[in-house]
């Protein structure tokens, strides 16, 4: 069964449409990375998925249930960390568990959840002294409390070192690994390329690209580039081989010839170089990161509506 399956929706704002016609479907037990440029639709349509605005059309159910006919229900089996949390000073990160505990009807231990999220030995400071990292952890714990079957992170990772940040990772794995469906919203992409098994790419409020990284990188020409250096480089070098077959873009980069590689493989454009064009001496490859595909995404989407 589907954790998330989104149909025709949209939003408007007034004259803004915040999400157009988005549908998706997220697998129960994935790590699900929905990403966007700012005011994409991401929160939006976050927001709407636990039934905090209506939408203007289309329909949206979570673990099964209508989002805004049983959204109540949908937020029992869901834990959220919000980009925009707030946290009481002259509370103690147990009293903090306490409540959510209580509001949720559970029984769970609050150590046992705070350990979970590695500040088991804060549980009896008061959460005014905490680092930013340990707030953020404070608030994954709370949102753990009750066992959900579903956590929405809402840009988990920001402000957090990179210690901070790898620790952050681990512990959406365990959680993962403990049967729990990861909906998961960022824009730092290490951590996102890091964690997630498939990702979706919103611009403008509609679905450009969803898959897993690799699927992602084989459906563009910035699946892997070439960095080969050659007897001879010039303007002149770059146009002749950009005009060779699966030459996606051609340019110089740092005295090196930079080479995207597109629907051949890298050592017939090696050989295509070498014996038509100039000497190869040496060559790298370099996979294209999340953040390429990203970029490579949305700014196209612009270039096309343009």
């Amino acid at each position: 069964m589907a954790a998330i399956e989104i149909d025709g929706l949209t939003k408007q704002f007034g004259d803004v449409v915040a999400v157009d016609g988005l549908d998706l479907c997220v697998e129960e037990g994935e790590i699900f990375g929905f990403l966007g440029p700012n005011g994409a639709g991401k929160s939006t349509t976050i927001d709407i998925l636990l039934d905090f605005i209506r939408p203007t059309d289309g329909t949206v159910t979570v673990l099964g249930h209508d989002a805004q006919r049983e959204g109540e229900a949908v937020r029992r089996k869901t834990g959220v960390l919000p980009d925009a949390y707030h946290i009481y000073d002259r509370l103690t990160g147990r009293q903090h568990l306490d409540f959510v505990l209580e509001m949720k009807d559970a029984n769970e231990e609050p150590r046992a959840l705070l350990e979970r999220v590695r500040i088991a030995d804060a549980a009896d400071r008061k959460a005014g002294g905490y680092s930013k990292g340990m707030r953020q952890r404070l608030v994954l714990a709370m949102a753990l409390a009750g066992d959900p079957n579903l956590l929405v992170l809402d840009e988990p990772s920001t402000g957090l070192d990179p210690n901070g940040a790898r620790e952050m990772r681990e512990i959406i794995r365990e959680e993962n690994d403990r049967g729990t469906t990861v909906f998961f919203s960022s824009h730092v992409m290490e951590q996102v390329e890091a964690v997630c098994d498939r990702v979706a790419i919103i611009n403008r409020g509609q679905l450009v690209a969803v898959d897993t990284i690799d699927g992602l990188r084989d459906a563009t020409e910035t699946g892997e580039t070439l960095y080969i250096y050659v007897s001879e480089l010039d303007e002149t070098i770059v146009e002749q081989v950009s005009a060779l077959d699966g030459v996606g873009k051609a340019s110089i980069d740092d005295g090196r010839l930079r080479v995207a590689v597109d629907g051949v493989s890298k050592f017939a454009v090696l050989h295509a170089i070498d014996t038509s064009v100039t000497s190869v001496q040496d060559f790298s490859v370099v996979e294209s990161s999340l953040e390429d595909l990203f970029v490579r995404y949305t700014n196209d989407e612009q270039e096309a509506r343009l």
